[in-house]
C-alpha cells in the first residue's frame, strides 16, 4: 500500500505566515504538522508515500521532508500545477500509484487516533472499494458531510451542503482502490470549479462499490487559522508532551509541570510552568513562560512574559511585560521601544493582524 499526502495550496488564511513558508510546516509543539501526518502513516506500516505539492510549496516541502529516511519512509515529489480540488490530486498522482491501494491523507490535518487498524482493515477485506474517516461536528455545513447506514457503510456524501442530512463530516483520511481513477474519469468539476472527492466517492457508491467508515472518537483538529493552531498546540502538549531537560536551567529557575527543554538551552532566573516545550539553543532569562506554549529553536526571552503562544525560530522578544494567545512567526523582533506619549512604532507586513487593549 502507498500513501498520498496533500502538501499543497496556498495557506491564505494564515497569512502572513505563510506568505514565506507553506502551511502545513507551521509548527504544533515545535513539529510541523505535517510531520505527525508522516509519522501515522508510518506507524501504520506505509511508507511509500507520494507527497503532492504545488509550485509555491515544492521547494520548502521537499527542503523539510528529504528523501524520507529520516521517518523510516520513501518520499516521492507530485506537482500539481493549480488546487482544482481533491480529486484531482490523486488524478495527478496517478502514475506514481500505479494499480496500488493507496491512503489519501490532508497535510494539514492533526488527529488524535491512529490509523493502523482503519488501514489494516481496509487491506483485509477486498469487498471495499473505499474506506473514510469521520467525525461528528456541530457546524456540517462547513463540511463534506456523510449518509451512512446501519452496517456502517457511507450511501452518500455531499460537500458543504445547506441542509446536511447528518453532523458526520470527512475527516481528510480516506482509503482507495485503483477503482477512484475510474470515477475520477467519470465526474465534472462543481460550482466552485474543482473536481471534489466527495463526488467521486458517491460515483463509486453508484457504482455498487462499498465505502466502510472509520468513527474518530478522539480529536481532529483544523490547522488554518491562528486561533485553531493555538487549539491544536494546546491538545499535543496536553496529551503527547513527554518531560525533559537536555538544556541548562540555573538554580534561580523553577520549572513546574511537564516541560522540555532542548540542547543548547540556557534558562536563567526563569520561571517555566507547563505544558511548555521550548526547542534547542534558546535562551530564556528573567522571564516567565507560562502553560501551552511552545519556544522555538534560538529564540530568545529576556524580561518579559509569554503564555498560551507559539514563537517560531530565531524570535527575539525583550522587556515585554506579557504576550498571550499569540502566533509569531520566524526571526521577528518584539521589543520595548523609546517612550513616546500615546504613540506606537511598528513596522508590519502584509496581511498582519495587531490587537490591542486598552485599559
Amino acid at each position: 500500500m502507498k500513501a498520498l499526502v496533500l502538501a499543497g495550496g496556498a495557506g491564505t488564511r494564515l497569512r502572513p505566515l505563510t506568505h514565506t513558508g507553506a502551511k502545513q510546516l507551521v509548527p504544533v509543539a515545535n513539529r510541523p504538522v505535517l510531520f505527525y501526518v508522516v509519522d501515522n502513516l508510518v506507524d501504520a506500516g506505509v511508507v511509500d508515500i507520494g507527497v503532492i505539492v504545488s509550485p509555491e510549496s515544492s521547494a520548502e516541502i521537499t527542503r523539510a521532508l528529504g528523501d524520507g529516511s529520516a521517518f523510516g519512509a520513501n518520499f516521492s515529489y507530485i506537482l500539481q500545477e493549480k488546487p482544482a480540488g481533491l480529486a484531482h490530486a490523486v488524478a495527478t498522482a496517478r502514475t506514481y500509484l500505479g494499480d496500488d491501494d493507496f491512503v489519501m491523507y490532508l497535510g494539514d490535518n492533526l488527529v488524535g487516533m491512529k490509523i493502523r487498524e482503519m488501514v489494516e482493515s481496509f487491506a483485509r477485506d477486498a469487498s471495499l472499494a473505499g474506506s473514510v474517516m469521520l467525525k461528528e461536528v456541530p457546524n456540517p455545513s462547513a463540511f463534506g458531510v456523510a449518509e451512512t447506514d446501519e452496517k456502517g457503510e457511507v450511501v452518500g456524501l455531499v460537500e458543504k451542503p445547506k441542509e446536511p442530512k447528518s453532523n458526520l463530516a470527512l475527516v481528510g483520511i480516506y482509503l482507495f482502490r485503483k477503482s477512484i481513477f475510474d470515477a475520477i474519469a467519470r465526474i465534472q468539476p462543481s460550482a466552485r470549479g474543482e473536481l471534489e472527492i466527495t463526488d467521486a466517492i458517491n460515483r463509486l457508491i453508484l457504482d455498487g462499490g462499498r465505502v466502510r467508515f472509520t468513527h474518530l472518537d478522539k480529536w481532529w483538529l483544523d490547522t488554518g487559522k491562528k486561533d485553531d493552531l493555538l487549539l491544536a498546540n494546546d491538545t499535543v502538549l496536553d496529551d503527547w508532551l513527554v518531560s525533559g531537560v537536555e538544556g541548562e536551567v540555573d538554580a534561580a529557575s523553577v520549572c513546574t509541570g511537564r516541560v522540555r527543554i532542548g540542547k543548547g538551552t540556557r534558562i536563567e532566573r526563569s520561571v517555566i510552568r507547563g505544558p511548555v516545550i521550548i526547542g534547542e539553543n534558546a535562551h530564556i532569562c528573567d522571564a516567565r513562560i507560562e502553560p501551552f506554549t511552545a519556544i522555538g529553536d534560538g529564540v530568545t526571552v529576556v524580561r518579559s512574559t509569554v503564555a498560551h503562544s507559539v514563537v517560531m525560530e530565531k524570535t527575539s522578544i525583550v522587556d515585554i511585560e506579557r504576550v498571550a494567545d499569540s502566533l509569531i512567526g520566524k526571526r521577528v523582533v518584539l521589543r520595548q521601544g523609546s517612550p513616546r506619549h500615546h504613540t506606537l512604532s511598528l513596522m508590519i507586513g502584509d496581511d498582519c493582524v495587531v490587537e490591542l487593549s486598552k485599559e
